[in-house]
């Protein structure tokens, strides 16, 4: 599997992957974007947004980097970079299928994207990601899973992810909602001719919600490598929006409150890789400050403190405007 290169890097960065969710397209729900990002978002600007992230993450040794069909241009942005970086071969590519980008480059658009998880969807959107991305792609991931899914219980589905297991490319699912938890233990259970179906799972865990902390620890000792997404909360654990416990620790060891949100994951011993949603590249070097920051047990034990509900948590990202 791709990801044994990732457990095998002594680069204490490459735990830390970079997501292109806020890059591949002009709109998202991070808080902040309207400092982050320039005021023309063209196509080109946001390529080349992109391309300076990528330089700069596989500089600074980071290895994994994560795109998704509905992230707007995304594959296409890690395509022309990785055909003129032919030195990052090393790089573990994964994306996601399962949501369509339905925005038209508009931030302003009444839908941004479209769940479908069903064969047809799979079909359609492979070909598109295998077009962009070849035989770099190492990863796709059914995007969003939650206990209603029928990637869950499509026998058609499994069959075909299957197939795609075969042929070399890992198989994983993602999850969101306040029911992860359900939803992770319920794929473990999913296997095809005696053999487990997903080999990674990609869950939202941080500060406010850790919910999915126990069931992510069963993933990893059943043997799948485990993507923490949103360990920032969507910008909420980040600069001026972060919580006072978050900033206190921060001051005290002299980095910011993403670095200390992000290490917070790390610390975590089932964490595979902790994804960063940087827009800028000072972002990203604050991000990968957090590979250094051993947060010791009495600033742990404060931090988490910070937990919400898992409903209250998901109730207020849906609320979340795309900016």
């Amino acid at each position: 599997m791709a990801f044994a290169r990732l457990a095998e890097a002594t680069a204490p960065t490459a735990r830390i992957g970079l997501g292109l969710a806020a890059v591949g397209r002009p709109g998202y729900i991070t808080l902040g974007r309207e400092r982050d990002l320039p005021a023309e978002r063209s196509v080109d600007a946001l390529r080349e947004r992109t391309h300076a992230l990528l330089d700069a993450a596989y500089a600074q040794g980071v290895r994994y980097v994560d795109a998704a069909r509905s992230y707007g241009r995304s594959e296409e942005f890690l395509a022309d970079w990785l055909g003129r970086r032919p030195d990052a071969e090393d790089v573990v590519v994964g994306s996601k299928w399962g949501y369509t980008y339905t925005a038209d480059w508009r931030t302003d658009a009444e839908v941004h994207e479209v769940k479908d998880h069903s064969v047809a969807a799979f079909d359609r959107q492979y070909a598109e990601t295998r077009a962009l991305l070849g035989a770099r792609l190492d990863l796709y991931q059914v995007h969003s899973v939650t206990p209603d899914s029928p990637a869950l219980d499509d026998p058609a589905l499994h069959d075909r992810l299957a197939r795609l297991a075969a042929e070399g490319v890992t198989v994983g699912l993602t999850t969101s909602g306040p029911a992860q938890a359900d939803t992770i233990r319920a794929a473990l259970e999913v296997t095809v001719e005696g053999e487990p179906l997903f080999r990674t799972v990609q869950a939202t865990y941080n500060l406010l919600e850790t919910s999915a902390g126990p069931a992510l620890a069963e993933a990893r000792e059943a043997g799948l490598w485990v993507i923490v997404k949103e360990a920032m909360a969507n910008g909420r654990l980040a600069g001026p929006d972060a919580p006072s416990a978050v900033r206190r620790v921060a001051e005290e060891a002299g980095v910011g409150c993403d670095a200390v949100a992000l290490a917070a994951v790390l610390r975590q011993p089932w964490a595979g890789t902790v994804l960063s949603g940087a827009a800028t590249t000072g972002q990203l070097a604050a991000n990968l400050a957090a590979s250094a920051l051993r947060l010791d047990d009495d600033r742990s034990a404060r931090l988490m403190d910070l937990a919400e509900q898992p409903a209250a948590y998901w109730e207020h990202r849906s609320g979340l405007p795309w900016a």
